[in-house]
């Protein structure tokens, strides 16, 4: 499994890539795994103020159906929407085409609460 060291994770297992004021979240190699194949995601809508921790988005799989939380407070500017018709990026590139939500941060400070790759690879053990 691969946690890349340049993004932030939640416990929850979302990640994090920060791209100055804003954030591009995804799900980690762990959860899609975990997840098996996706089969459905409901996205937020472009707009939406979400707080830190709120849900932001619900995956559905083979196996389960999970909620997404938001990992830093801030509004929706964007949504992959290509994975309506394209779910499988999810599975084989979680970090890079796979990516769910942007949100330009309303709380910046929130990202020293999220873990980086060695703290949040400790949580599954």
């Amino acid at each position: 499994m691969e946690f890349p060291p340049e993004l932030r994770y939640r416990e929850s297992h979302e990640w994090v890539r920060v791209e100055g004021e804003e954030v591009v979240v995804g799900i980690s190699d762990h959860a899609q795994n975990e997840l098996g194949d996706v089969v459905y995601i409901e996205l937020p809508e472009v707009g939406q103020e979400l707080a830190q921790g709120e849900v932001m988005a619900t995956i559905e799989s083979v196996k389960a159906v999970g909620e997404l939380y938001a990992p830093v407070s801030g509004q929706v500017i964007a949504v992959h929407t290509e994975l309506e018709d394209e779910l499988e990026k999810v599975n084989q590139d979680c970090y890079g085409e796979g990516w769910i939500v942007r949100l330009k941060m309303t709380k910046p400070e929130e990202l020293k609460e999220l873990l980086t790759a060695e703290q949040y690879q400790a949580t599954l053990q």
